[in-house]
């Protein structure tokens, strides 16, 4: 068994655990409409140094899509560590992070498919927000060739449990 030792990091990621529900704006491409969809979340502890979120939502075009989330915090790193996985996709996206100085912002890197440029793999970001006890923004964004960032999703959460 490892020794662990709960952290500040540990800590904040508590903020997320409860019962959610969500609306998200989506851009599915660049130039076009962002697409509304709902959905709920339900955000676990597993000890006190993870967390499992598991999402079901409402997918563009119709239909329901599941989701997985894991986070925590690496110390001999320094780094918040996680995944997320998602019933429409075959790809499990890494995460590395770091919380801001007012520790209320997580940014989360990833890498991933570059939609609009086929076999190029593109730099991702989700910044997770903590507004309030009872409410959570999490932005979505993608860097292009250039290196500028495109926004690619807006998602506000509310608590329910």
């Amino acid at each position: 068994m490892m020794d662990v030792t709960v952290t500040e990091e540990h800590r904040w990621l508590q903020h997320l655990v409860g019962e959610w529900t969500s609306e998200a704006e989506c851009i599915m491409a660049p130039g076009e409409a962002a697409v509304t969809m709902r959905g709920r979340e339900m955000v676990s502890p597993l000890g006190d140094v993870w967390i499992i979120g598991r999402g079901e939502g409402e997918m563009p075009g119709g239909g329901t899509g599941h989701t997985v989330l894991t986070l925590g915090y690496d110390p001999a790193k320094g780094r918040f560590a996680g995944s997320f996985i998602g019933s429409m996709m075959t790809m499990m996206w890494l995460y590395d992070g770091a919380l801001d100085a007012n520790r209320r912002v997580l940014t989360l890197d990833s890498q991933g498919p570059d939609f609009s440029t086929p076999g190029r793999v593109a730099l991702y970001q989700d910044i997770i927000e903590v507004e309030s006890p009872d409410a959570r923004t999490m932005t979505s964004r993608m860097q292009d060739a250039g290196g500028a960032w495109h926004h690619v999703m807006t998602a506000r959460y509310r608590r329910v449990g």
